[in-house]
C-alpha cells in the first residue's frame, strides 16, 4: 500500500460498530432494500458506484403510478395524483439542489450518452480554427464513441480533432496540470472541453471549476460526464460556470438499471432559445406545445432539450431516491463518505498483501466514496473470493476491484467486512 494507516487509528469491528451507532446518517440505511446471499443474510453491498439499491420508496410510487394508469388511462395525464403532463417539473428544484443549480438549469430525460449527443450538437460548432474536442484518455468508452462519431458526422478526422490526455508514462492518474497545459496549448483551435468529473476506472476527481475556467480562458466551452460524480460529491455547477453536465441516474442515485439520467444547461445558454438543437416536441414552448403547429418553438432552460414526454413509470424510482438525497443533502453525505472512505483506505493501508495498491488519490477534493484497488496478480480470483465472503464490488480490466461505500446505505463495518474479506484471500 502506498499510505501507512496511522498508528493512532482503531481499526476493530468493535470500533467501526460505534462508528455506526454514532453516525447521524443511519437511518438512511433502512430505507433501501439490501440483497442477501443463499443463507438469507445481508451481503456486504459496496457497488453504488455501478448500480445504486433500491429505495424502499421506489415500490410504492411505481405503484402508485400503476394504481393511476388503472383508474384513469389517458385522463392521467391531467388527473393522476402527480399529473403527468408536468411530472418532470417534479424534479425542476429536486434536481438543482443536488448539483447546485438554478430551477430551470437541470432537467431529467432520456439517457447519457443520448443527452451527451444533444449537448454535442448544440455546444460543440466547430468553425474556422476553432474545431477541437479535449477529454481525457481511458474516459468511459460511451464517451469516446459519442465523442469520435459527432467528430465523424461531421466530416472530420477524430485523430486531428480530438485532444486526449492521459497519465504519464508509469503513472495511473492524470495530472491536472497536463490537463490545463494542453488546454493553453491547443488555445483558440480548441472548441470544447468534455471530461468525466471522476474517472470511472480510478476514482479519481478533477477540479471541475478550475478546468471549466481554463477552457473559457482560451475561448472554448466546458461540458462535464457527471456519472461518478452526481449523488457522490457535492457540485456548484451554476457557480463553477460549467456550460453543460450530464449524468446517469442508476449508480449514485439509485434509481434503477437504466434509469431515466439528468442534464444540466447553465443559465445563459438556457435562456438563448436560438441555439441550434435536436428537438422533439416537448422541448417545445409548453403555451403552443398542444398547438401542434409546424414550427418549433424551444422553451428557456434545460427543458427546451427536452425530445419526449417524460416516462413516468421510469422517473418513479428517480423521484423517490431523489427525495431521500434531498433530506440528507450532499454536503452532510460527503462528510460521512470521506469517513468511511478514509477509514477504509486506512483498513487496507494495515492489512492489505503485497502487491496490491489503492489508485484513487487520497487528496481532499481528489476522490469520492470509490476506492480502486490493484493488484500485481490474482485480481479476478481475488474479487470472486469477496463474493465468496459475502461482499459485493466490482472488477474492472485489467487488474482492478473497486469498492465505493455509498454514504446513504454504507458504514464503517461495511468497509471493515470489506477490507477484512479482501485481505483475507
Amino acid at each position: 500500500m502506498t499510505t501507512a494507516a496511522p498508528a493512532s487509528l482503531d481499526l476493530t469491528r468493535e470500533h467501526a460498530r460505534r462508528l455506526d451507532a454514532a453516525d447521524p446518517l443511519r437511518a438512511f440505511r433502512e430505507e433501501f432494500e439490501r440483497p442477501a446471499g443463499p443463507d438469507g443474510a445481508a451481503l456486504t453491498y459496496l457497488c453504488g458506484n455501478s448500480l445504486g439499491l433500491m429505495p424502499k420508496a421506489a415500490r410504492t410510487l411505481v405503484g402508485e403510478e400503476l394504481d393511476d394508469w388503472s383508474r384513469f388511462a389517458v385522463e392521467g395525464h391531467l388527473h393522476s395524483r402527480r399529473p403527468w403532463v408536468d411530472y418532470h417539473e417534479l424534479f425542476r428544484e429536486l434536481g438543482a439542489r443536488l448539483v447546485g443549480a438554478r430551477p430551470g438549469e437541470v432537467v431529467m430525460m432520456n439517457s447519457l450518452t443520448v443527452n451527451l449527443h444533444l449537448m454535442m450538437v448544440s455546444f460543440w460548432r466547430p468553425e474556422g480554427r476553432r474545431t477541437k474536442v479535449l477529454m481525457e484518455r481511458g474516459a468511459f468508452p460511451s464517451d469516446t464513441y459519442a465523442v469520435h462519431t459527432h467528430v465523424r458526422a461531421r466530416g472530420l478526422d477524430p485523430a486531428q480533432h480530438v485532444i486526449e490526455v492521459g497519465p504519464r508514462a508509469g503513472e495511473a492518474l492524470i495530472r491536472e496540470d497536463d490537463l490545463l497545459s494542453a488546454i493553453r496549448e491547443a488555445g483558440d483551435t480548441l472548441a470544447l472541453v468534455m471530461v468525466g468529473g471522476v474517472n470511472y476506472a480510478t476514482g479519481q476527481a478533477f477540479d471541475i471549476a478550475r478546468i471549466t475556467a481554463a477552457a473559457h480562458a482560451v475561448g472554448a466551452l466546458a461540458g462535464w460526464d457527471l456519472a461518478h460524480w452526481a449523488g457522490n460529491l457535492p457540485a456548484r455547477l451554476h457557480d463553477w460556470d460549467v456550460d453543460f453536465a450530464c449524468w446517469c441516474s442508476y449508480k449514485y442515485l439509485n434509481a434503477g438499471p437504466g434509469a431515466v439520467a439528468g442534464c444540466f444547461v447553465h443559465a445563459r445558454h438556457g435562456a438563448r432559445t436560438d441555439l441550434p438543437r435536436f428537438a422533439g416536441w416537448w422541448g417545445n414552448d409548453p403555451r403552443t406545445r398542444f398547438a401542434m403547429g409546424p414550427d418549433f418553438v424551444a422553451r428557456e432552460g434545460a427543458d427546451g432539450w427536452q425530445l419526449s414526454n417524460p416516462p413516468i413509470l421510469a422517473l418513479a424510482p428517480l423521484l423517490a431516491s431523489l427525495r431521500i438525497f434531498d433530506r440528507a443533502g450532499m454536503d452532510a453525505l460527503h462528510a460521512k463518505s470521506r469517513a468511511v472512505t478514509g477509514y477504509l483506505r486506512a483498513l487496507l493501508a494495515a492489512r492489505a498483501p503485497a502487491g496490491c495498491r489503492v489508485v484513487t488519490p487520497d487528496a481532499p477534493g481528489t476522490h469520492g466514496a470509490q476506492l480502486s484497488i490493484a493488484f500485481e496478480r490474482g485480481a479476478r480470483e481475488r474479487h470472486a473470493a469477496l463474493a465468496a465472503h459475502g461482499v459485493i464490488g466490482d472488477f474492472r480490466e485489467p487488474n482492478i476491484i473497486r469498492l465505493a461505500p455509498a454514504p446513504l446505505y454504507n458504514g464503517w463495518e461495511d468497509a471493515w467486512c470489506a477490507a477484512d474479506a479482501l485481505c483475507a484471500t
